[in-house]
Parts: structure tokens; C-alpha cells; sequence
């Protein structure tokens, strides 16, 4: 946004935040009109919207009026009474213009440095968005605020940045709206109409999302205001001005229909807006935020960053909820869809439409290369580029941008009637034997929630042959069974529908006759609204998967989701589909098994027509981790249609910052092939995912978003990848390592000594507090500290991970633990803890906490502690241990020669016998060569830094004093930890800073060059 001159306004913002007791409100008042108009607001001196004191009637006057925008100025809102009196006022001022000219108010309270906006609900006035304004403030901090408020501006360029900012969850137009929806939501939701959507919506997003769906009100609300907001925008995108419509017309598409432009934006899930008093005023006022933008220069899948800017992190999370950055999904259309005139491309879960944006571009931009006319090319568009998704939002977010990247100046050339191909749908289809498909028919059950009727809507396959017919006749029976002048309990004749759509089949009328039935029967229960949306959604996967309309290019982003967070019901038929396929690894890795794999061979065995290729993003694990080489295999049997593939091979993007998803991820291609047998099998083998990968490394500035923008970031060469666990020789020091003990939760342990008193405690007693840290958890850290006395014994030094530096160890810290000599004292055999009465009484108060606190956990206290033998199996402790740290960028190890320490669970630890071979040990451990080597072995969230035991997966072998190699490793060994000794650390400073200083003392020391040869010879 630009400003008037920034000395004129910068005075003006001095004066608007000094609260100095000799201005006046009057002053004040007018400071905030001058900013209001010199602000670029699209505003000027001669707009006459800008009062002063505009009377409300009652002799009452308020101090700035502006469009639907009231704004009270105070001199200063820091007393309580001062603001509380002051809301109030404002609150009469909003309600009274609100009942008068019967449109929404918001309202603004100012000091001049605190700026507040409110907006009025049925029963209260809330405070919605708050922006301070100090000295330093950037004035167009200040005005952006503001014009979120006002919706003044014209013209603004939908770029994401601009997206997230202006309309994201944290901008005041969001949060505006956000609240007048919710309170409409709240005084309307037990109206049978909006509770059916509500159950609908929920039923299908628990089948697209498993566990991790979370069926709230406020989550139906923000996907309410996001498919409502896309609506409006594909209005705007053809040229509308939305502020001239009906509510009800860009709501339920109806300008679409005229246009000649079908399955854009339609009744829905969410058209419950429209159905409740007050809905309309709130389109209305919705239209005009949105107007501002000219969402004919969109560039961008702006939609995917409008859904990832409103709904918060945490729930996309939970829910797995992830787009492709529209370069990767920019670069991949290009490398797969070579042929864009030739080729009919599926993104089977397509999101907000990114994949499918970048392949409407490049068929119409080759349909122009082609000189292919206008009309023809948009004619021909849906049987080339089409999209499915489960979830509802991004099926009305996908079809908004299907529109968007056909671009309005394509739009408004001649032209016949478009479909956008974008479909809600079960691409897996989890439930397709006893649910969607029966003997040929498409089968939709009218029920709601749990609870079904008895009554099915059912449609052949031959019905679904013509998917415009087929639209068109569900349409007309929906119309026909809401239509007002249809009396309660009567059913028309079809006659003249059979003969517009000629259908003559007897027994195809006679089903038609049925729905059209139990259609009227649902509008009659007020039950309605939204069956004809959901049928004809259903209906288009199982057209796609009949084997002549199968597509020649799969492409886009399937659903990452762990079996560990998939509903019961959905993890047994998952375990059954992926052993069918011979997907399924095993019980022990069963956790680690991923949705990501089964969607891509159902996607492949539904849509993908022998001969016809892929192009996906999967989590990284699937290039090397041993729970995916069913996968990898390419050979997915199954008993109705088995499928081969031939991979051809995959780009390795685990290397590229900032990571864009919370793990990992790779891109996998290949093609399909038929599966035959004998001598007709010559040719269609499965070929599995190759070895030879390509290796993204780089950093992607924030602001690309092209193609263009990243190619010259990012460094592609060719690596080859290791099957984890697959090819390697384990180390013989595998089984010798172990996990420390799991001492949790530490505010139960870990202690520090507290002064004795003026009287002493007594021989071989300490008085104990909790040693409190500010990564503690709820409930933990809301816990009042433990203290007491406990024998001296049993105040053990504990070392932790953020001890262990490479080739030093940091002090360790205290930690009350009830083990004496090689055993605990509550062994599960026999008590004998109460020998020692300090002790009993602090692990007697841990203990409670723990039981009161523990939430879903089972164990006890001393099972936790015992958990895999982590404590025991370290007692009595041995005099010479080698320790490494579970998880880091890099591993860092340390001899340790303390017996009495115990190793805590973030370390692991194994005895050697010679102080020479723990030198061997930390010599190779230490070396940067061996987290290069070991790093892609590793398991992985956003980084390979879970080390555990990745790195005795390297044919590390048992140390041999008589071995020159060896015994040079440990001689360098100790010469790097004399030098490490030496340093002189400020050791209040944190580890993780520590071990940077002492590995560019590594890297550059002496030394470095041969650890690193002799390293690499052992590993390599």
C-alpha cells in the first residue's frame, strides 16, 4: 500500500499515539479523519462518507462515521471504566445504525494508540481484532488494519503474501466475518437443513481424514467461510462486481448456470448461510471485502494460501492437511504432461487445485501454440485436465481455481458451455462392495450420522455413461422434488424429464421414478438441499474407473496418513487392502505404514489405463526405508483387477530448506503396465523403484513461488540410494548398544540441592527441589515444585543427551532415583523401599502426581522408569561406556568413565573394554564423514536427525588392537578429545552452540583429513 508523503503522515501518527492530558478528544477526532483520508483508504477530502458527529438519533452523536464503519475516539482507554463505558456507548451507537439501515456494523474504539474493532451479534457486542500503534509503528501496519475494517480499497493484487495478510486468520476482515458467522452458526445450527450439511460434511471429512478429524463447530465454520469466500472470488473472476448480486445467487452458482459454466459453485455443505435469517446481510458485507481484489491478475493457486493462512496450523496438521508448493507442482506437470493435447490428466486428490492450475495452463497455452480456437479448446478442457478430492472444501476450493488458471480473458471470448471436472469423491473407494457400487449401480444412502434409512438412491452405470445427461438429470429431480408449488406428500409424473432426456429403458425409469420418490420424501423431512450435489459428485469416480475412460497421466500429492492415527475400523480395512497388495510389512512396523502408498496403487488400479504414466509426491520413506518395498516392488495383486507398474525413477527432496511438509518428501514416477501371464507377460514385468535417484539440495527463498523463481536455487545431480536394513551389514556393536532409561516425566526426578538449614540435616540427608525447565508440558509444568530430604544415596548423577558433546561431557545433572547396587527398590518382588523412610516419602508424593496426572498413560511410575529395562540394564554400572546422542543433525559421542552415572533415554550407551576402543568408537562416531554417511539411514520428521541405532546399520567393525587401521583411529581418537579438553567453553551456554564451536574444531583440525579417509574406508 502507498502512503501520502511520510513526514506529513509520520507527524500525524506522533500526534494520533501521545497521550498527552492537554489534547483534546475534539483534536483527537479530527487527527483520526485526517489519517483516514490522507491514508490512501481510497478516500479523499470531497467524500462526504467521512462524518463528523453523525447523529444517531436521542440527541446522539457519533464521533466518525464511515461507510458501515462507527468510530468512537476516547483520550485515553487505559482505565477499565474509561473502556468499559466506552464499549458500551459504541455498542448503542453499532446496534442503533444496524436496526436502522439493516445492514451489519463494525465498530472502531481508539486512543489513538490503542485500536480496537468490534462487530455486534445477536446477543453481544464482541471484541474481535486489537492493533497497538506506537512511535515505531509502520504506517502501513496501521492503514492495512484499518482497511480491513473499512473495506475501502480498490484494485489490490491478490498476490500470497497480500492473501495471507488481508484476508489470513489473523487479519481483522477475518476476523470480522469469522465472528458474524459463528454467531449466525450458534442461533441456527439445530435447524434440520443445516444439521443435515453439518452431519454430512462430518461423515465425509471422518472418512477422508481418520482419527485425526476433529468435528467441531469452529472447524464447520472456517470451512463454511472458506467455500463461501471461493464462491464469491469465482464471481469476481468472471467479471462480476459481487457487490451488485444476491446473496443467494453467489451462493447456490446461479450466474454460473447462466453462463453457461457448470460445477463451479453450487448448494452445498455450506449453503446454509443463505437458509438462516441474517445470512444474506452477511454474504452481502462478505462481497464487498472480497471486491476490493483484482482476482483477474491471479498468478497463483491463491486459494491453497488462502485455506493454509485460515485454518490454523495445529488442526492442517492433525488432519494431515499439506499442499505442493506450486513450483514442485509447476515443474512436475511440465516433466510428465508432455503431450497436453493428447493427454487426459487426474490429480485423484487434488486439494485446493495446484496440480491442476499448472495443467489447465499448459494445455490451453499448447491449445494456442496449436492455433486451436477458444471454443474448442475450452470444450475439449474437462476431458483433458479433471481432479478428485474427499474433502469438501478443497473440492470447492479446487473448482474455483480450475476457473482461475482458464483466466477471465478466456472467458469472455466466444464460446460454448464449460464444465469444471473437479469432483468430490473416494478415490480409494474404502467402501466400494457393500456402499457406493452394487451388481452396475451407483448406490447413495440418505442417511445421516450412524443412522440410516432404508430408502437408497440408486443409478446404473449406464446413466453415468454422459456425464453432462447425467448432471442435468439429478439437477432436474432435485428441482422438481423442492419445487414450492409440489404439495407435501405428492409425487409428479417424469414424463416429460423421461422424454427431454430420452430415456426410454423401462427399467431405468422405473429406478429414476424411485429416487425422484425418496428425493421427495427427504424435501417433505426437510432434509434436503444437498442430494443432488452429493450424487453427482459420487457418481464421477465410478465413471472414471470404468476402463474406457481411464486417464493417461496420474499426477499430485495423496493423502500422508499413518496407520497409527486412522480410526479402528478404517486400520482393519487398510491392513486388508495392503496385504491383498502385499503392501503390508508386518505388525512391528505397522505404525510406520502410510495411507500415501495404498491411495497411489488403488489410483493406479482405478483410473490409470495400461500404458499411461505417474507423477507423485510421497513422503520420503518410500525411497529407501524397508517398510515400503512392497511398494517399491511395483506388483500389486489383487484378486478383481491386479496391477504392475514400472517405476522409471524419483527426485530426492529431503535436502531442500525450508522443508515445505513435516517430513521428508520425494517424488516418485512410473507408468502402468498390463498384468498378464506366460508369454503375453514378455515386456509388462513390474520394474521396482530404481536405486539411481536425482538429489535436490538448496535453499528456496520465502517469497518464490514459480518455477522460475527456484530453478536457480536449487543444485540437481545424481545419487544412488540405500535400502535401509535392505543391503547393509550391521555393525557387531549393534546388540551392545542400548537405550538409557526413560525418566519421565523429569519434574518427578530431577533435583537441586536446596541449603541444609541453620541445624543441619543430619549424616547422609540433602534437602531436594524440583529442578523446574521451560520445556516442560501440561500438565507437568503447572504442578507446584516437590521438595523434602532424601538420603544422600539416592541423588544420582544422571547424564542427559544435552551433556554429551563430541568427544566431552558437560556436568551432569541430579535426579532422585529409587535403585540401589544392580537393582531398583521396588522390583516388583519385593518392596524395599520403606527401608528408607526420605526416600519412601518423596517417590510416595511422585508417585501420586503421576497416577493423578499421567492422562491416558497405564504404567506406574517404576514401569515407566523400567520401561524396556532402560534402568536395569545399566546396574550396576560399568566403568568405561561409549555414549551418543539419539537424535541431532550430527552424532556426537563421548567416553564416559564415571560408573556411578546413569544414562538417560536420550542417549544411547554401550560398555567397551579399553579405554583405546572407546577412542576407536568416538573417533568414527565423531567424524563428520559419518553423519554424512549415516544421514540418509536415518528415520525422519522434517530432518534426518533420529539417530538411534542408524548408525550400526554401517559394517562398523569390533575394534582389533592388532589391526593398524584400528589402532590409529583410536590414537587420533584421543588426540582430538585432548584438544576438544582443552577448549576453554562457556559452559552456561547452550549445547546445542557448544557443539558447533567443538565441530569446527574437528573440521579444522590436523587430523581431520585422515579420520576422514580412514572413516570412509571402514563405512563405505
Amino acid at each position: 500500500m502507498t502512503t501520502a508523503p511520510q513526514t506529513s503522515l509520520e507527524k500525524l501518527l506522533a500526534r494520533l499515539v501521545d497521550r498527552k492530558p492537554m489534547r483534546s478528544e475534539a483534536t483527537l477526532q479530527a487527527d483520526v479523519r485526517q489519517l483516514l483520508l490522507e491514508g490512501d483508504l481510497n478516500l479523499d477530502e470531497n467524500d462526504l462518507s467521512v462524518d463528523l458527529e453523525a447523529q444517531v438519533g436521542d440527541g446522539r452523536r457519533i464521533d466518525i462515521e464511515l461507510g458501515f464503519t462507527a468510530i468512537e475516539t476516547k483520550k485515553d482507554l487505559r482505565g477499565a471504566k474509561v473502556l468499559k463505558d466506552a464499549e458500551k456507548q459504541l455498542e448503542g451507537y453499532v446496534r442503533t445504525r444496524s436496526e436502522q439501515v439493516g445492514q451489519r456494523y463494525a465498530g472502531i474504539l481508539t486512543d489513538g494508540t490503542d485500536w480496537r474493532a468490534y462487530t455486534l451479534t445477536s446477543d453481544s457486542f464482541v471484541l474481535v481484532s486489537r492493533f497497538e500503534a506506537k512511535a515505531r509503528t509502520a504506517l502501513t501496519d496501521l492503514l492495512v488494519w484499518l482497511e480491513g475494517v473499512l473495506a475501502t480499497a480498490e484494485g489490490i493484487k491478490p498476490t500470497p503474501q497480500v492473501i495471507e495478510g488481508r484476508l489470513g486468520a489473523e487479519s481483522v476482515s477475518h476476523k470480522l466475518d469469522y465472528a458474524s458467522l459463528s454467531a449466525l452458526y450458534k442461533e441456527h445450527k439445530d435447524l434440520p437443513t443445516v444439521k443435515l450439511k453439518r452431519e454430512l460434511w462430518s461423515r465425509l471429512l471422518r472418512s477422508a481424514l481418520g482419527a485425526q478429524f476433529e468435528d467441531t463447530d469452529e472447524l464447520f465454520v472456517e470451512h463454511t467461510l472458506l467455500v463461501n469466500t471461493a464462491g464469491i472470488i469465482a464471481h469476481s473472476v468472471l467479471g462480476y462486481d459481487v457487490r451488485q448480486i444476491p446473496p443467494a445467487s453467489l451462493v447456490l452458482g446461479q450466474l454460473f448456470e447462466q453462463a453457461q459454466i457448470h460445477g463451479v459453485v453450487e448448494s452445498d455443505f455450506f449453503g446454509w448461510v443463505i437458509e438462516v435469517p441474517g445470512g444474506e446481510d452477511f454474504v452481502r458485507l462478505a462481497a464487498r471485502r472480497l471486491s476490493r481484489f483484482d482476482w483477474a491478475s491471479v498468478e497463483h493457486d491463491v486459494l491453497k494460501i488462502l485455506y493454509e493462512s485460515v485454518i490454523a496450523p495445529e488442526t492442517r496438521k492433525k488432519q494431515g492437511e499439506y499442499y505442493t508448493p506450486d513450483w514442485l507442482a509447476e515443474k512436475m506437470v511440465a516433466d510428465v504432461v508432455t503431450a497436453p493435447l493428447n493427454r487426459r490428466v487426474l490429480d485423484p486428490s487434488c486439494g485446493s487445485g495446484t496440480f491442476l492450475f499448472h495443467a489447465v495452463r499448459r494445455y490451453l497455452e499448447a491449445a494456442e501454440e496449436a492455433a486451436t480456437p477458444i471454443r474448442q479448446a475450452l470444450a475439449e478442457l474437462p476431458d483433458h485436465v479433471a481432479g478428485i478430492d474427499l474433502h469438501p472444501v478443497a473440492v470447492s476450493l479446487a473448482r474455483v481455481t480450475y476457473l482461475l488458471a482458464i483466466g477471465q480473458d478466456r472467458l469472455k471470448q466466444e464460446r460454448g458451455a464449460i464444465r469444471v471436472p473437479v469432483y468430490l469423491g473416494d478415490s480409494v473407494q474404502w467402501q466400494q462392495r457393500t456402499d457406493l457400487i452394487d451388481h452396475g449401480h451407483l448406490v447413495i444412502r440418505t442417511g445421516a450420522g450412524d443412522t440410516f434409512f432404508e430408502g437408497e438412491l440408486r443409478f446404473s452405470e449406464h446413466l453415468l455413461k454422459d456425464a453432462g445427461r447425467f448432471d442435468r438429470l439429478v439437477n432436474e429431480l432435485a428441482d422438481r422434488a423442492a419445487n414450492p408449488k409440489r404439495q407435501k406428500g405428492s409425487r409428479p409424473s417424469l414424463s416429460s424429464l423421461f422424454n427431454l432426456l430420452a430415456i426410454d429403458d423401462a427399467d431405468e425409469r422405473d429406478e429414476i421414478t424411485a429416487a425422484f420418490q425418496l428425493l421427495c420424501e427427504l424435501v417433505d423431512e426437510e432434509r434436503n438441499h444437498i442430494w443432488s450435489y452429493y450424487v453427482r459428485n459420487l457418481a464421477r469416480p465410478m465413471w472414471l474407473s470404468m476402463a474406457e475412460n481411464r486417464v493417461d497421466v496420474l499426477i499430485g500429492n495423496p493423502p500422508w496418513l499413518s496407520y497409527r492415527h486412522m480410526p479402528k475400523d478404517m486400520q482393519d480395512r487398510f491392513r486388508e487392502m495392503s496385504q491383498s497388495r502385499e503392501l503390508w510389512r508386518g505388525d512391528e512396523v505397522a505404525s510406520h505404514q502410510d495411507l500415501s502408498g495404498l491411495f497411489i496403487a488403488r489410483a493406479v488400479q482405478q483410473y490409470l489405463a495400461n500404458g499411461g504414466t505417474f507423477a507423485f509426491v510421497v513422503p520420503n520413506p518410500v525411497l529407501d526405508r524397508p517398510y515400503w518395498s512392497g511398494f517399491r516392488a511395483g506388483d500389486y495383486p489383487d484378486f478383481n483387477e491386479p496391477v504392475r507398474v514400472q517405476f522409471t525413477g524419483s527426485w530426492d527432496l529431503r535436502r531442500l530448506r525450508p522443508h515445505f511438509f513435516p517430513r521428508g518428501s520425494a517424488v516418485i514416477f512410473g507408468r502402468r503396465t498390463a498384468a498378464m501371464v506366460g508369454d503375453a507377460a514378455r515386456g509388462n514385468d513390474p520394474i521396482q523403484l530404481p536405486k539411481a535417484t536425482e538429489r535436490w539440495t538448496g535453499k528456496i527463498p520465502v517469497t518464490a513461488h514459480g518455477w522460475s523463481d527456484v530453478r536457480g536455487w536449487v543444485k540437481r545431480e545424481a545419487a544412488e540410494l540405500r535400502y535401509v536394513g535392505e543391503d547393509l551389514i550391521s555393525s557387531p556393536y549393534r546388540s551392545r548398544f542400548e537405550n538409557g532409561a526413560t525418566i519421565y516425566p523429569r519434574y518427578l526426578f530431577f533435583v537441586q540441592q536446596e541449603e541444609a538449614g541453620p541445624l543441619g540435616l543430619g549424616g547422609g540427608r540433602v534437602r531436594v527441589r524440583s529442578e523446574r525447565s521451560s520445556s516442560e508440558n501440561k500438565p507437568w509444568k503447572e504442578l507446584a515444585d516437590l521438595e523434602g530430604v532424601v538420603e544422600t544415596q539416592f541423588v544420582r548423577p544422571v547424564l542427559l543427551g544435552e551433556c554429551v558433546l563430541p568427544y566431552r561431557l558437560l556436568a551432569p545433572r541430579k535426579a532422585v532415583l529409587p535403585i540401589e547396587g544392580s537393582t531398583t527398590l521396588l522390583d516388583g518382588e519385593h518392596d524395599h523401599i520403606d527401608r528408607y523412610s526420605d526416600l519412601a516419602k518423596w517417590w510416595r508424593q511422585a508417585e501420586e502426581l503421576w497416577l493423578t496426572h499421567r492422562s491416558s498413560e497405564r504404567l506406574t511410575l517404576i514401569e515407566r522408569l523400567e520401561f524396556r529395562r532402560g534402568m536395569s540394564l545399566q546396574l550396576p554400572g560399568t566403568p568405561l561406556r561409549v555414549v551418543y546422542g539419539k537424535s541431532g543433525m550430527h552424532v556426537s559421542a563421548a567416553l564416559v568413565d564415571d560408573a556411578s552415572l546413569i544414562i538417560e533415554n536420550s542417549l544411547y550407551w554401550g560398555t567397551v573394554e579399553s579405554r583405546d576402543e572407546g577412542m576407536y568408537l568416538c573417533a568414527i562416531l565423531n567424524t563428520p564423514a559419518l553423519t554424512e554417511v549415516v544421514r540418509p539411514l536415518m528415520s525422519y520428521g522434517k530432518d534426518e536427525r533420529h539417530i538411534d541405532k542408524a548408525v550400526w546399520q554401517l559394517p562398523i567393525p569390533r575394534f582389533d588392537p592388532a589391526s593398524p587401521s584400528h589402532q590409529r583411529l583410536a590414537e587420533l581418537g584421543a588426540a582430538e578429545a585432548a584438544r576438544v579438553t582443552e577448549l576453554e567453553l562457556d559452559e552456561t551456554k547452550n549445547f546445542v552452540k557448544l557443539r558447533q564451536v567443538i565441530r569446527s574444531v574437528i573440521i579444522d583440525s590436523p587430523d581431520a583429513e585422515e579420520l576422514d579417509q580412514l572413516v570412509r574406508l571402514l563405512v563405505e
